[in-house]
């Protein structure tokens, strides 16, 4: 919180900033069989405040978004057997992916308070 402060400061001096935080489309759309509740209070406390913070720093030049992922292979690619059938692109997403809604969100100047969702639709629903 205190990095976090700092960085604010820094941003209201020079005159512009962005914030990007990485929240989970569990908390917006559970999986049944997969615990919720957690993600749920975190991340979803954690995408209101992406809200806020744009309607209380945009004024300053300071924009504040989310990139909001699904299943992101990570790991040992045998722990995901299965996964790609939650989502309607019946893919799991790759680091690049993040990455590049990381780097959409960067270079977008007239987007704030946006909560990207990089999770093969996942956020659309489930059939």
């Amino acid at each position: 919180f205190h990095l976090t402060q700092r960085a604010v400061r820094l941003m209201e001096r020079q005159g512009w900033g962005h914030i990007v935080n990485v929240t989970t489309t569990e908390a917006e759309q559970p999986i049944n069989g997969r615990p919720a509740l957690l993600p749920s209070l975190t991340k979803g406390g954690l995408n209101a405040a992406i809200k806020a913070l744009a309607i209380e720093y945009g004024p300053r030049g300071i924009r504040a978004n989310a990139v909001s992922l699904g299943i992101i292979k990570t790991q040992n690619p045998d722990s995901y057997a299965g996964l790609e059938s939650l989502d309607p692109l019946r893919r799991l997403g790759e680091i690049d992916d993040v990455v590049s809604a990381v780097m959409y969100l960067e270079r977008a100047e007239f987007v704030t308070g946006e909560i990207s969702h990089v999770d093969g639709g996942q956020s659309a629903g489930h059939w």
